[in-house]
């Protein structure tokens, strides 16, 4: 059980030192589940940073993420996860963080870092801290016990969804989000969870942001869920550049079979975010689009050397579509319907990226697309 207790003391900390109008390092939003922070650079570019924790905090170490395409922020944020702290873990990672992104940016560090030295944060606010201290002490087995509860939503009734995250989803989908957060809590109640916590946020996060994406809204691609699994995706993609030969093919595909779209597997791992999904097409059988035999895309950002964790799943989804269409995918109308299978493609993509970390990835030259 997590020691919630002392990381909403470090929160707290966060909360009083770097706020919403800080110069250089503002702490967005915190919860006992999430933070969200933002480093500005001398040019006044915003980069966000975004941390999830588990309920095992500080046993499992907090997942820290950027949207930002700064390398030098991807590359701080990729060394917090080899960092460990005996007490304080997420104040010592946020130090960790602003020194290495002021060090990279050649600013000077901000006058509060000085007081996210562990000993000295944990003495900020003694005389407060000292006269809750016994009632911690006695309610700290509760308070663990209740943002566990609240992290799964114990009391909330089936049908409820928070109105805050599902702004700009429409009724159907949020309805989607309302039963999977009540199958989590029934697996909760009945001690079988699956997945992990870290990977399930993220990917309610992921979904929630499809849901409301340009994309999904246009028709471009829809996403379900087999057996409202969010580990297990099928990804439609209806749309491809008008002006290639797979879009043609597509409208072929719907006046021969009444088929409108391609059809993609995604699973992910209970590391997820750190390693990536494995997507392979369903069907139609295609004919290049770097699609291998089975199914598989041949995608170096598919593999744990191209992976980054700031991927979303609908850059993933609309790369896919670019993919297909800078390979010349075709439509093979001939082909047997069951050419693909997971089994299949899992082991042409393993074979493909043991090549590949032999030899190198190819990068098609400009006038490929």
């Amino acid at each position: 059980m997590a020691s919630f207790a002392s990381l909403k003391r470090e929160l707290k900390v966060l909360e009083s030192l770097f706020t919403k109008g800080h110069c250089r390092f503002r702490l967005l939003s915190s919860s006992v589940d999430e933070l969200t922070c933002s480093f500005v650079s001398t040019s006044g570019d915003k980069h966000s940073i975004h941390c999830n924790f588990s309920e095992s905090y500080p046993a499992t170490p907090p997942m820290w993420f950027s949207d930002a395409d700064d390398p030098c922020v991807m590359a701080v944020v990729a060394q917090l996860a080899d960092l460990n702290s005996e007490t304080s873990l997420l104040l010592y990672m946020v130090k960790h963080l602003i020194t290495g992104l002021c060090e990279l940016n050649n600013v000077p560090l901000p006058a509060e870092i000085e007081k996210l030295f562990v000993d000295e944060a944990m003495e900020i606010d003694d005389e407060e801290s000292d006269s809750e201290s016994n009632e911690i002490d006695m309610v700290e087995d509760e308070d663990d016990l209740d943002d566990l509860n609240d992290h799964y939503n114990m009391d909330d009734p089936p049908d409820r969804t928070d109105k805050k995250d599902d702004e700009g989803i429409n009724e159907g989908d949020a309805e989607v989000l309302a039963r999977i957060k009540h199958n989590q809590r029934q697996e909760y109640l009945s001690g079988a969870v699956s997945g992990s916590v870290q990977a399930t946020d993220r990917l309610m996060k992921e979904l929630r942001d499809v849901y409301r994406s340009d994309g999904y809204k246009n028709g471009f691609y829809s996403v379900e869920l087999n057996n409202d699994n969010l580990y297990d995706w099928q990804v439609k993609l209806y749309k491809v550049d008008e002006e290639s030969p797979l879009h043609g093919d597509l409208v072929q595909l719907k006046e021969k079979d009444n088929i409108d779209h391609i059809l993609l597997h995604l699973t992910f791992k209970d590391n997820f975010p750190f390693e990536p999904p494995f997507v392979h097409v369903v069907n139609p059988v295609l004919s290049g689009g770097y699609v291998l035999g089975g199914g598989a895309i041949c995608m170096e950002l598919l593999t744990k050397q191209g992976w980054s964790s700031a991927y979303s799943i609908e850059a993933i989804i609309l790369q896919i579509a670019a993919t297909l269409v800078k390979g010349k995918a075709r439509i093979q109308f001939t082909a047997p319907k069951n050419q693909y299978s997971l089994a299949r493609a899992q082991q042409s993509f393993k074979s493909l990226v043991q090549i590949h970390e032999k030899n190198g990835w190819f990068t098609p030259p400009k006038e490929d697309g």
